[in-house]
């Protein structure tokens, strides 16, 4: 059986790779996104069994009428990939308030809204699985990144919590915790080179990751896997061991003093976005 697949954010990153992974795999995929001339015209180029479609996942009723109109053309939704997301950096006391409002409505309420509309189908039917991504800065807080620290801690809570209410019920969800991704929405950030060799990957690596988790049914995946020893083995250390590390390597500056021409062009396209 071919196995249906819709994700958000789908046009281009983290989002446009797991649609190429899937379909390499013989899935279909419905691909929804705030930029609907982009999706429409991305879906054309994957070619059949893509569906392209607009989709605001700060609305509830958007949210459903992708669902459904996936459901529509490609089938019964098997896997829900909870992927669109933004990631303004500043320090907290700069951030516009609408900013941070739009944050929490892209990055946390629309994975709770995605996830629900999604459990509703699995639920009834026995079988699905969702897939929530998170970040490395969903178990670690990174100076710059404030209000999107917020809402990744929060979808790690959520989807722990959730795999654990419907684990029994034929149903599976994943929580994804990536490194820093090399895409759009972390550009220009100015890691030091040995934390971007240690947590550094490509979209394809996070969407390899993806499309084994729905094979195996691990319900939490960091990508690369060595991030998650790492994590561990730091949070082990003293806190002043901790401190005085970040400011040997200026690893807390990479969110703080990232190239402003870079980050630029990030921020105008959310901008007009907005």
């Amino acid at each position: 059986m071919t196995t249906v697949v819709a994700i958000t954010g789908g046009a281009r990153g983290i989002g446009l790779a797991t649609a190429k992974a899937f379909l390499a795999q013989g899935a279909k995929v419905a691909l929804g996104d705030l930029d609907a001339e982009l999706v429409a015209t991305v879906a054309n180029e994957l070619g059949a069994n893509v569906l392209g479609l607009p989709l605001d996942v700060t609305d509830p009723v958007s949210f459903a009428t992708f669902l459904d109109a996936a459901e529509a053309g490609l089938g019964p939704l098997d896997v829900l990939v909870n992927n669109a997301g933004i990631m303004p950096t500043g320090l907290f006391v700069e951030e516009d308030p609408t900013m941070t409002d739009r944050i929490l409505d892209i990055n946390l309420r629309g994975v709770i809204t995605g996830s629900r509309l999604a459990l509703e189908r699995f639920t009834g039917r026995g079988q699905g699985h969702l897939v929530n991504i998170a970040s490395l800065a969903g178990v670690t807080g990174f100076p710059g990144l404030a209000t999107y620290c917020a809402t990744k801690f929060a979808v790690v809570g959520l989807t722990e919590a959730l795999e654990r209410e419907v684990r029994d019920q034929g149903i599976a969800v994943t929580c994804v915790l990536p490194g820093v991704v090399r895409t759009e929405l972390s550009a220009g950030t100015n890691s030091p080179k040995w934390v971007e060799a240690l947590s550094t990957v490509d979209p394809e690596d996070v969407a390899s990751a993806i499309v084994a988790a729905v094979r195996t049914g691990k319900p939490k995946v960091t990508v690369p896997k060595r991030l998650g020893a790492t994590l561990t083995t730091t949070s082990l250390l003293p806190r002043r061991a901790r401190i005085a590390a970040e400011r040997l390597t200026g690893a807390g500056k990479a969110f703080t003093e990232p190239d402003p021409r870079a980050r630029e062009i990030y921020h105008e396209r959310l901008r007009r976005q907005g």
